[in-house]
């Protein structure tokens, strides 16, 4: 919603004609409505980790932590799903945030893929 105020204007006066006030509105959005840019409204993407038997449980579990900011306890529990599942959604968010994820996991040779949700 927009608050409307009203401002008076004075139209510029020309030698034969007369002096009308012109009102114009001014549209002011409100304090509790946000602004949203076209960051907020674009679909998400996501950052798969995918099963690979080249790394050790732990390799993997520190990498996560690096990546994502995750505990240890997440980072097992992610790792333990790849190693069940073949893979794990570990990033869901803009697209420079989940490439920036896949590139940290990718550099010591773990298998990632970026796409969009």
């Amino acid at each position: 919603m927009r608050r409307r105020e009203r401002l008076s204007v004075s139209a510029p006066r020309c030698r034969d004609s007369l002096y009308f006030p012109v009102m114009v509105e001014k549209a002011t959005p409100d304090a509790d409505v946000e602004q949203v840019d076209q960051a907020a409204v674009a679909p998400p993407w996501m950052t798969i980790l995918h099963n690979c038997d080249c790394h050790t449980f732990e390799q993997v579990v520190k990498q996560l932590q690096k990546a994502i900011g995750c505990s240890e306890a997440k980072g097992w529990e992610l790792a333990w799903q790849v190693h069940n599942t073949g893979r794990a959604v570990v990033k869901v968010g803009a697209e420079g945030e989940c490439v920036r994820v896949g590139n940290i996991l990718a550099s010591i040779g773990l298998i990632v893929t970026v796409v969009q949700s």
